[in-house]
């Protein structure tokens, strides 16, 4: 019996395409509240600079104040992780100061030395998934060294001035694991909780896919957060199974949602209300105990995500490419325009590029540079009139810190305006300026010429055929689809070996969706054609999940009676049946419809946890390969 996708077979609506233009830059995003990580960094900028002004010299406060730039990494990861990433941040600020002063009497070494910096910083920042500002702050604090004052102050003690800023972060930051050791653990499982509860009631509503995409990012983003940031050494401890147990319970009923999604049937309340329940019991009181089970293989670690980044063709290649090639344009155009701070323009360029955001967000992302410096000008122009000192100018420094941190990711346009506002104090205070009106203008132009220069750079080196990532990212999920249904096959889903295919599968399903948000931040055309790959893509999404879902339910049963979704499953999959068979021959036919842009053959009889979705992707088939 074949199987083939109705004619009249409707798809979820695309996710809307990203804000762009003034409305967007008058908007404001949805976040988490920030003022935890705000109050941290104001305290860690105030720390050094207090103590500046405390034994009379503001200039070795102003020099350590960089290094505080380390308290802006770090959020949410489990504290030895974050101990450990912390203190390599701080050396990283210290020796890249330390660098950036011993060229500074060397003109032609410097444009080349920031280049490499920020080349460097951003690969790392970028495979590593490092997050915050990432590689932008290491090339600033780098570019910064090579013309901040240092009248009597060699590079190796500056250096140790700014480590000991990034120490003084170090220590703000690990007071609350003293208080609530497993915190950022609580908060990422609960987080996830509250996710499956979103999907849960989402299905059957046109937020149902993008639900499920924040559901499975959520859960793992915790599994992440419960063992890729773990240490490897250390024997978990009660606390850190019982947030595995329920997160594995979360796990569970995400699975159970998207089988009863794929068959079309309702999802029972209770289900979100569970997801709730375990949400409360993450984030407060040991309510809920571990039962045992395996766990999914965390993340690869950091030596094989380097050697995975430098494969040709991987998006962080031609992220460094774009970092290196508009930071050395930038450091030339503003050394030949004779420009005093040409840091400036190279950092504003570093700023645009070092994230490898998509054609949109990059070309919004200089718009709200542009526009917030300019702003931000005129609000750094009565700050230096008043021309604050002493502890003034510390709790100056604190609240625009804190400011910065709380509106950033919900209004970065609004962030830039206090970004440049705090940098042109500490830059005024940091030498004295003769000319104001003149530094401000000079600030204007720098990081306008960098941001112009970035987006250059960004258009030159961005391959034309970006919409052809969706079809090979969709054939490197059925790739990776197809050693997970070897595992059900034989019902060995908990296994290693098992975990590690899922694992691929997982980060393929991500991939892909990744690939149709670059195409959707393209051109018109592009944009065009990934609108038109929609249908295809979110029922391959969802022919995953089911397959991913129906390896937890063989796998997590407590180790008691099955139930009758695993029991199903198991039938369907019994030797003999030919269901396992089947799936491998969906794949295959799928996989050489998506290669040659063809109409898909008949497909076998499938078990019933794939049928529906394997329909949809027959009638989502042939992809627009242009």
């Amino acid at each position: 019996m074949n199987q083939s996708a109705s004619p009249d077979a409707t798809f979820p609506a695309p996710p809307p395409p990203t804000p762009f233009g003034v409305r967007a830059l008058l908007s404001f995003k949805d976040g988490p509240n920030r003022w935890p990580v705000g109050l941290r960094a104001a305290i860690c900028m105030g720390v050094p600079l207090l103590v500046g002004w405390l034994t009379g010299d503001m200039s070795v406060g102003l020099m350590a104040s960089l290094g505080a730039f380390t308290s802006l990494y770090g959020s949410g990861r489990p504290y030895l992780n974050r101990a450990r990433l912390l203190a390599l941040l701080a050396v990283s600020f210290a020796c890249s100061v330390a660098l950036g002063m011993s060229v500074e009497s060397l003109p032609l070494m410097v444009v080349p030395t920031v280049t490499v910096i920020a080349m460097v910083s951003t690969y790392v920042c970028s495979v590593l998934r490092v997050g915050g500002p990432g590689a932008y702050m290491i090339t600033l604090t780098c570019a910064a060294g090579t013309s901040m004052p240092t009248a009597g102050m060699t590079p190796w003690h500056a250096g140790l001035l700014v480590l000991g800023g990034g120490a003084v972060a170090w220590v703000v930051h690990m007071v609350p694991a003293f208080f609530r050791p497993r915190g950022p653990e609580k908060h990422a499982v609960a987080a996830a909780g509250r996710a499956v509860a979103a999907y849960s009631r989402a299905v059957g509503t046109p937020r149902q896919v993008g639900s499920q995409h924040q559901a499975a990012v959520a859960l793992n983003a915790a599994w992440d957060t419960l063992v890729t940031y773990q240490p490897t050494h250390l024997a978990p401890d009660a606390s850190l199974n019982r947030l595995r147990g329920i997160n594995r319970r979360l796990h569970r009923l995400f699975a159970e949602t998207v089988r009863e999604a794929a068959h079309g049937e309702p999802v029972s309340p209770k289900t979100g209300d569970l997801a709730v329940r375990l949400s409360f019991a993450a984030a407060d009181s040991p309510s809920e105990t571990w039962q045992g089970g395996s766990i999914p293989l965390g993340a690869p670690g950091p030596w094989r995500a380097l050697r995975d980044g430098l494969r040709p063709g991987s998006v962080s290649q031609l992220v460094v490419l774009r970092v290196g090639i508009a930071a050395l344009v930038s450091g030339i155009a503003a050394g030949l325009l004779d420009l005093e701070r040409a840091y400036w323009a190279v950092a504003a360029s570093v700023l645009i590029l070092h994230a490898g955001m998509d054609r949109v967000r990059t070309l919004q992302r200089g718009f709200e540079r542009m526009a917030g410096t300019w702003v931000g000008l005129l609000l750094a122009g009565l700050v230096l009139a008043v021309h604050p000192q002493g502890l003034w100018l510390v709790l100056i420094v604190m609240a625009l810190q804190f400011t910065i941190e709380v509106t950033v990711m919900r209004n970065y346009a609004l962030a830039a305006v206090f970004i440049t506002t705090v940098a042109l104090t500490i830059a005024a205070s940091a030498q004295k300026v003769a000319e104001v009106p003149g530094m401000l203008l000079a600030r204007g132009v720098d990081t306008t010429i960098g941001c112009c220069i970035a987006l250059l750079v960004f258009v030159l080196v961005t391959p034309r055929a970006t919409p052809t990532r969706i079809p090979a990212a969709m054939l490197a999920l059925f790739t990776a689809a197809r050693p997970v249904a070897d595992f059900l096959a034989t019902n060995q889903t908990g296994t290693p070996a098992a975990h590690e295919a899922r694992f691929k599968l997982q980060t393929a399903i991500f991939a892909l969706r990744e690939s149709f948000s670059t195409a959707m931040g393209g051109s018109t055309a592009q944009r065009r054609t990934a609108e038109q790959s929609w249908p295809a893509v979110s029922t391959a999404q969802s022919l995953a999940y089911a397959l991913l879902s129906a390896c937890w339910l063989l796998e997590q049963h407590d180790g008691g009676t099955p139930s009758e979704a695993t029991a199903e499953i198991s039938a369907d999959l019994t030797p003999g049946t030919g269901g396992a068979e089947a799936i491998a021959e969906t794949l295959e036919i799928l996989a050489t419809a998506v290669r040659n842009g063809v109409k898909p053959a008949p497909l076998p009889a499938l078990p019933r946890f794939l049928r529906r979705e394997a329909a949809a992707m027959v009638g989502s088939l042939p992809l627009d390969q242009r």
